[in-house]
Order: structure tokens, then C-alpha cells, then sequence
């Protein structure tokens, strides 16, 4: 396994995204957890989750817990694993997903997240939605007020637009170390945070990073699946899966790119873990940007 920083933290070069073991179409807890075991066994030292994480409207923390639990049931060392979580969406259980990004709301929500993950201080808290209905400042004040309380040690940002990067990187300083947004072969928009996140010295974290590639958990089973791009005739001259290609793209935009694959199985995660160890050609990388829509 190859590492990044995220801060001052060496982590794993790909992370495991937890959300598919807790929402809709989720396995059953024995393969959940076995799908966190096998993230450990194949090196995978950062996990991501969120309070939202969940179905129905009365399991709240779903997927903290299960991580929480997955971790406690591993045999081996899990002191390097750094646990990120997300506060300021939730889901009523009508399938939905809210906001609300008040601070009143981060700050419960956060201690809340503290007492599932059985951590007094959570490694990194992520502000999962700028909420419109809240000035964005007031929303990064809150992780700006946890992080002098010490209920948090690291913030990042989810879903965001440059100005409010520049805005959250003013309020926060080095205390802001990462930003989380869509970013995959099939959508690109976020780019110029990616830039911006590499020049600021943020880890840039892309949540579906396999659009394009494969359908993403939000999709459910009838989304579609892509085939036949160059990065599926480039994984079948290297012998490795279509997923493997797209992350080792990833890795290559950027240093500060760090990968958050979902996965739901075992195998979906190993396979993703091994990303880590290609290196793409200049001419792989050449056919790659080329074949990139749009």
C-alpha cells in the first residue's frame, strides 16, 4: 500500500467509503463487517462515514457504529486508522437526503458522532453540505468552535465551490485539511477545486470516484454500467479491473488526491485497495485524458 498525507497524517493512498453498508440495498452486518475487515487486511487505513449514513429514519449513526464495531471485532492493529466522519445532512427515511448546517446542529451532531465511533476526539470532521438556508460562515465557525474545544482534531469540507474553500480555509487556517467532493472520469466540474485544494496544501477526497466506471451506490441496482472505454481496454492489457485503472487516474491528478471508493463486499474493496500499487504510463495517461467525455 502506497501513502498520503492528510495533514500531518500518513494514510492510505485509498480510502474505503462505508456509505453502501448502510444505506439502501445494504448486506447483511456479517458481510459489512467482513467488507471492513478485508479494507484492514489489504491496508486500507482511512475510513469514511457520516451521521447520514443510515435508511431508515430512526437509525441515525448507522454506519458509525457498524465502523465502530467493525474495528473493535479486528484482529489486528487498527491504532493507524484514521475514522472521518460527516455531520449536517440527514435522511427522514422517505429515501431524501436534508440539510441542516446550523451550528447549534454541528456541534451536537459531532459530539453525537464522538460517542458512536467510542473516540473523545473524532481524527476528521467534514461539514457534509453547505446549508443554504445558513451563512457558510457560520457553519465553518462551528467546526472552527470544535476544533478549539477539542472534540475534533482535523475539518474538512464536502460538496463545495472554490469561493467557499478560500472562504472556510480564512476561518479555519491549518485547521481545514481536506475537501470532499464529486469528482470521477464521468464528472469532472469539480476540477477547479481539486486545483485549488493542491495549492492551498488540502487533501482532495472524490466521493464516487468510479462514476463512469461503475454505478455508484446512490444509483441503486438498476443504474447504469458503463463498458468499453479506454480505461476498460487499458485494464484488460494490464490485467486488472476497469475500477483499478480509474483510481491509479485519480492518484495521477494530483498529489493531494486521495480516493474514497464505496464498496459492499470484500472482494470490491481489496480490488480497489490495489490501485494503489499501479503506476499509469504517460501514453496510458495520454489515451485516458483523451477518451474523457467532454
Amino acid at each position: 500500500m502506497q501513502y498520503r498525507t492528510i495533514a500531518d497524517t500518513a494514510v492510505s493512498a485509498i480510502g474505503l467509503g462505508a456509505m453502501p453498508l448502510s444505506i439502501e440495498h445494504r448486506p447483511d452486518e456479517a458481510r459489512a463487517i467482513a467488507t471492513v475487515h478485508a479494507a484492514l487486511d489489504a491496508g486500507v487505513t482511512l475510513i469514511d462515514t457520516a451521521d447520514s449514513y443510515h435508511w431508515h429514519a430512526n437509525e441515525v449513526g448507522h454506519n458509525e457504529l457498524l465502523i465502530a464495531r467493525a474495528l473493535a471485532s479486528y484482529g489486528g492493529d487498527t491504532s493507524g486508522v484514521l475514522v472521518a466522519t460527516k455531520g449536517g445532512r440527514s435522511r427522514p427515511g422517505d429515501g431524501s437526503w436534508t440539510v441542516t448546517a446550523t451550528p447549534a446542529h454541528l456541534k451536537r451532531a459531532a459530539e453525537a458522532s464522538a460517542k458512536r465511533l467510542g473516540v473523545e476526539t473524532i481524527g476528521l470532521y467534514q461539514l457534509h453540505k453547505p446549508d443554504p438556508a445558513v451563512p457558510w460562515a457560520e457553519s465553518v465557525g462551528a467546526l472552527r468552535e470544535l476544533l478549539d474545544a477539542g472534540t475534533i482534531r482535523a475539518a474538512g469540507i464536502s460538496n463545495v465551490t472554490t469561493a467557499q474553500i478560500h472562504q472556510a480555509h480564512a476561518i479555519l487556517g491549518d485547521g481545514l485539511v481536506s475537501v470532499q467532493n464529486q469528482y470521477s472520469p464521468a464528472l469532472r466540474t469539480s476540477e477547479p477545486a481539486l486545483q485549488l485544494s493542491t495549492q492551498l496544501g488540502l487533501t482532495f477526497l472524490p466521493w464516487s470516484p468510479l462514476g463512469g466506471i461503475s454505478r455508484s451506490s446512490l444509483d441503486g441496482p438498476s443504474g447504469p454500467t458503463s463498458a468499453g472505454t479506454a480505461f476498460h481496454r487499458i485494464a484488460a492489457e494490464r490485467g486488472v479491473s476497469p475500477q483499478q485503472i480509474a483510481l491509479a487516474w485519480l492518484l495521477a491528478r494530483s498529489p493531494a488526491v486521495l480516493p474514497v471508493p464505496g464498496a459492499s463486499r470484500p472482494t470490491s474493496i481489496t480490488d480497489s485497495a490495489h490501485a494503489a500499487e499501479l503506476t499509469l504510463s504517460t501514453e496510458d495517461l495520454t489515451q485516458l485524458e483523451d477518451a474523457l467525455p467532454g
